[in-house]
């Protein structure tokens, strides 16, 4: 199902969701039409073969995937001002923070297939995990945006008032596994490493970890037990983390973030 695509709002996960479907070649750069006021910052993109522009209603109407890329006080504004051109042919994939499917049906007055999906920056690499919700879909089109978001990462299908906790698992928890690496840079320089060599190797390890979980399927502690030999140096090192509230300050850091986006 060949589908040209419009992203309203060229920001960072705007941009990033165009070079993700470039990179797979799920569609032709021509295919993708991207929004932005300012449309100067977007030159690279332009330059890759995206349609760029700063019109949003021109964009929605030449396209029949759009994608909504803007921040959540903008969502009343953007819609009410282009809603005249959503028809039949439309199916409308929102990855805005905090804005419910039937607030986004109410504004449009229009009953069209409306996703509502959270995928994170690594959607630029195709290494994204995505978690999508959706309102008024077919078979047929529920599967076409799961391929889409497929070619980009991960995808679970997930109830939508669980939207908010994958928020900050899915994307919130980029930065949290950066801090993470950015510890362990840390710590490997005042062993001994250079920068770049302690990045590359906290990096792998990390990634590496990562993928024993997902090829697997098992628990992070079945992994963890085949690295913690009696009196070693691993299992001295996880209890003086665990002595220091490592676990402990990770969870609430989850629950303040959950707690944040969810009160608003």
């Amino acid at each position: 199902m060949n589908k040209k695509i419009a992203i309203i709002g060229g920001g960072n996960l705007g941009s990033a969701i165009a070079e993700g479907l470039i990179k797979s070649k799920f569609c032709k750069p021509a295919d993708i039409t991207i929004t932005k006021r300012n449309t100067a910052t977007l030159k690279h993109l332009a330059n890759k073969g995206v349609l760029v522009t700063s019109d949003n209603s021109k964009a929605i109407k030449n396209c029949e995937l759009v994608i909504l890329a803007i921040k959540p006080f903008q969502i009343s504004e953007v819609l009410n001002a282009s809603k005249k051109e959503f028809t039949t042919k439309h199916i409308l994939v929102s990855v805005v923070t905090g804005v419910l499917m039937e607030e986004i049906e109410t504004i449009i007055k229009k009953k069209l297939p409306i996703f509502r999906a959270m995928p994170n920056t690594a959607i630029a690499i195709q290494q994204s995990m995505t978690c999508m919700s959706y309102l008024n879909a077919s078979d047929v089109q529920i599967n076409f945006v799961n391929e889409l978001f497929s070619k980009l990462g991960k995808v679970a299908v997930i109830n939508e008032k669980l939207m908010d906790a994958a928020t900050v698992l899915g994307a919130c928890g980029t930065a949290y596994a950066m801090r993470y690496i950015r510890a362990n840079i840390q710590g490997g320089i005042e062993i001994g490493f250079d920068a770049i060599t302690a990045n590359l190797i906290v990096a792998q390890t990390v990634k590496g970890a990562s993928e024993l979980l997902l090829q697997n399927g098992t628990h992070p502690e079945q992994e963890i037990d085949k690295v913690t030999t009696p009196k070693g140096c691993t299992i001295a090192g996880l209890n003086e983390m665990e002595h220091q509230g490592f676990s402990s300050s990770l969870i609430k850091g989850i629950a303040t973030s959950y707690n944040k986006i969810s009160k608003g």
